[in-house]
């Protein structure tokens, strides 16, 4: 069984993570662990025992309080509980609490809302993009004003310098899901000559599945962001999926606010990142 660490900061829009898990779960049977990480300030007259009591109390606080929230979740989205768990973490970094825990645990995949608490206000949190840079394990962002909803297509953004081993862990994912998925590539003039070979392999690892190819010019009087965007926009999908070479700052061009600060992507569309293969 696949395993979801969810994380949340507690804040109105890091709930979005947890509804978006909660409708993966769903269709899935995939097992949730629910995360928050908290930092307590050690008073200098406190010693260790008397701190690790406060501490100790604390955590359970903490727990209740996470566990209290998951279940406003579950009965708001009206969604049937599955398998699921709440975890705390005492930390001053949370990406690397959640990386350890996620690594000593085996999960799967990572999901965190894209924007957390007021002192977040470019379209990732710190934490989001820390671990979309560092995380060796898949990373889903969720738009802060995700509701819930069926999760029925993914589209997949590709260089196809990769594909055959990408589409594998695409696969992965979408085959408990039996979600359609449609793979869309930006042909630039640099393009070698697509293989149709290689296309016809690479649908062959969602046994029969079809992928719908869509290959599009792309606009060089429009950013990235923006030919993202209107391909979203046309394709609707549930989510996105997209493979990022990490420590080169790719999101951080991507995503970052520029001129256009609201666009279709960033209200509504969950993201699905994989670590590219060195």
């Amino acid at each position: 069984m696949k395993k979801i660490l969810v994380t949340t900061d507690f804040s109105a829009s890091s709930k979005s993570a947890l509804y978006f898990a909660i409708q993966l779960a769903s269709q899935t049977g995939f097992s949730l662990t629910f995360f928050h990480c908290y930092h307590v300030l050690v008073p200098t007259a406190w010693n260790k025992k008397v701190f690790d009591s406060f501490e100790k109390g604390e955590a359970i606080k903490i727990n209740k309080k996470l566990q209290r929230l998951v279940e406003s979740v579950y009965k708001k989205s009206g969604l049937k509980k599955g398998e699921y768990h709440c975890e705390v973490s005492r930390s001053v970094f949370p990406e690397n609490a959640i990386i350890k825990y996620a690594k000593e645990n085996d999960i799967d995949f990572i999901c965190i809302s894209r924007r957390g608490g007021a002192i977040h206000r470019n379209i990732f949190g710190t934490t989001t993009s820390g671990l979309i840079n560092k995380s060796a394990i898949p990373v889903i962002a969720v738009p802060p004003k995700y509701k819930s909803d069926k999760i029925e297509k993914i589209l997949y953004a590709s260089d196809l310098l990769n594909l055959n081993k990408e589409v594998n862990r695409v696969a992965d994912f979408a085959k408990p899901l039996k979600l359609k998925l449609e793979l869309l590539h930006f042909k630039v003039p640099s393009d070698v000559s697509l293989d149709p070979k290689m296309i016809a392999n690479a649908s062959k690892k969602f046994s029969g599945q079809e992928i719908t190819m869509h290959l599009r010019d792309f606009d060089f009087s429009e950013s990235l962001m923006k030919n993202l965007d209107k391909a979203i926009s046309e394709s609707q999908p549930s989510i996105v999926v997209m493979f990022t070479q990490q420590h080169r700052n790719f999101f951080s061009r991507l995503f970052l606010p520029g001129s256009t600060p609201s666009y279709a992507f960033k209200a509504s569309v969950p993201l699905l990142v994989f670590p590219k293969t060195q």
